[in-house]
């Protein structure tokens, strides 16, 4: 493993000076970001505004020009992006008994440049949990507003709770631009009694309606595109640098003072932002001293500070229902992810909604007994079930020991068991019943509870959210590693911003999310009140 001289020794009776006043004189950057996907390109873009601010944005993969991105981590219907643009991670065996891949997305913009695409907001409800049950304060629907209207540019919706000028693209699909399944999904949701949505991000979500999306034309907008635009890259206090990976964050005593990349080059800051995802960022920290002593101790890791780091994680068990189609009616199988439901199981809490249904035309037609295919996926947006995020080793190339925990607790079996229930009524209801010859998976021998239950750990997957591996909190929050602004406690000039810092899952695809968490994050660094009353 690559090794470095320029780590200080520990001192005493250091204060708790800003960065511009403190002794780090060596510092060449005002600010290192460390990963270029949904939060680091935001961070980067934001904290670059004023010219004054050196910011250097480190991305381990490939860094392509706006203009440039391949196929793979450009094409609306290429999802999970390939091995060249990949980490490699993996679950362990866990309750599934069998090894999930784990794609994210290693190139700037991250996982935004292989992901769905779908651009929903967090409900209300999420923002109310976190902060009447880890004390997050600054954190409600209405303090995330002003980040999300100044990241969204979309021509729809209220004007009070939706962005017309800023980086990110968000476009609320018409039934025009959907499938004849997925419309029919729709309309089949409605006859049962869901109530049909008008505007996922606004005040309310709850029904079924075609997605809100950040595409164009086929391509997905990662933020490498957006928020890193040609005019951004070419600000001349911006350096964005690509394959340049970071083993760990250099101290001296408490204080974060730069990183060391995996070839042994160390560069100095006055602020360590870690936006290198729920799996990056957590192994970045335990590789730096910072996380559960005892589990360094073990890797013969020096302890800087000894906090909870990985010991939350969670992502939405996703179980796929697959129906053959009647190759008369379904016509052709794109947007590929296009249509929601947005429903509550028997198990959600009051005021909570915590299943999404999705019609998407995954699946091999060759193993349809009609020849066409299509399946209606259940996600459990709420899990109960806690996983855990370890290090392998010390070496930055050894892959992390994550345990996504899926289904180990019962309340999470029964809800995705009555998501099988709701779609099968829907499937039961025209006009999507007559897009359907027969149900494929769990099959019809999948009648009771008990027999639904026992098909799922065989076929379910991720819903590809992962999150809460280094959470915020409030300061009676025992399991929280941050403050309300991403610093890293009883450490200075550290922070961490991307989807890891949620105090527990959000309910919604991440990506937007996380936008906006890194949106809120820097606008309070940069201090833009004038702004914020604008908004």
């Amino acid at each position: 493993m690559p090794t470095s001289n320029t780590v200080f020794p520990s001192s005493e009776g250091q204060t708790s000076a800003s960065p511009k006043n403190s002794d780090a004189h060596s510092a060449t950057y005002d600010y290192v970001i460390v990963g270029g996907g949904a939060a680091g390109a935001v961070l980067a873009n934001r904290l670059s505004e004023a010219g004054d601010r050196k910011v250097l944005l480190l991305e381990a993969g490939m860094a392509y020009a706006p203009d440039e991105y391949p196929d793979a981590v450009r094409l609306q219907t290429m999802i999970g992006g390939d091995s060249e643009h990949d980490w490699g991670y993996q679950s362990e065996p866990s309750y599934l008994n069998r090894v999930l891949p784990l794609p994210r997305g290693r190139v700037l913009g991250g996982s935004t440049a292989i992901n769905g695409a779908v651009a929903m907001r967090t409900p209300k409800v999420d923002h109310d949990r976190w902060q009447k049950e880890h004390g997050l304060e600054g954190w409600s629907w209405a303090d995330m507003a002003p980040a999300f209207i100044r990241m969204e540019r979309t021509s729809g919706g209220a004007d009070e709770v939706h962005g017309r000028s800023g980086p990110f693209p968000i476009h609320q699909l018409g039934f025009e631009e959907t499938s004849d399944m997925q419309r029919a999904f729709v309309e089949a949701a409605v006859n049962v009694g869901y109530p049909r949505v008008s505007d996922f991000n606004g005040m309310e979500p709850f029904g079924a309606s075609p997605y809100p999306m950040n595409t164009r034309m086929g391509n997905r907008m990662n933020t490498g595109m957006t928020y890193l635009d040609s005019a951004t890259r070419a600000r001349p206090n911006l350096t964005i640098r690509g394959n340049a990976e970071v083993e760990r964050v250099l101290f001296k005593g408490r204080r974060a003072v730069g990183v060391n990349l995996i070839d042994g080059e160390s560069i100095f800051a006055h602020e360590v932002i870690l936006s290198a995802g729920t799996y990056g960022s957590p192994g970045i920290l335990m590789r730096s001293g910072v996380g559960p002593a005892q589990d360094l101790e073990a890797l013969g890791i020096d302890v800087i500070a000894d906090l909870p780091v990985g010991k939350k994680l969670q992502d939405h068990p996703f179980y796929f229902t697959v129906w053959a189609a009647n190759p008369q009616k379904v016509g052709l199988g794109t947007p590929p992810v296009g249509a929601i439901l947005w429903a509550r199981s028997k198990q959600a809490a009051a005021n909570d909604l915590d299943l999404h249904v999705t019609a998407v035309h995954y699946g091999d037609p060759s193993q349809s007994p009609s020849g066409a295919i299509f399946m209606l996926a259940i996600a459990n947006t709420r899990p109960v079930s806690v996983g855990s995020f370890k290090l392998r080793s010390k070496d930055p190339r050894d892959n992390p020991i994550i345990d996504l925990a899926f289904l180990k607790d019962q309340r999470d079996r029964d809800g995705l068991i009555d998501g099988v229930e709701i779609v099968r009524a829907l499937a039961a209801t025209a006009p999507l019943s007559e897009f359907i010859q027969s149900e494929m998976a769990p099959g019809a021998q999948a009648v009771t509870r008990a027999e639904i239950e026992a098909s799922l750990a065989g076929s379910l997957d991720t819903y590809h959210h992962p999150t809460s591996t280094v959470p915020m909190g409030g300061p009676n929050d025992p399991d929280a590693v941050l403050d309300n602004f991403g610093l890293v406690r009883g450490i200075q000039g550290l922070r961490v911003v991307d989807a890891s810092i949620f105090p527990d899952i959000p309910s919604v695809a991440t990506n937007v999310i996380t936008l906006m968490a890194a949106e809120h994050i820097a606008f309070k660094m940069t201090d833009n009140r004038s702004a914020e009353r604008e908004l």
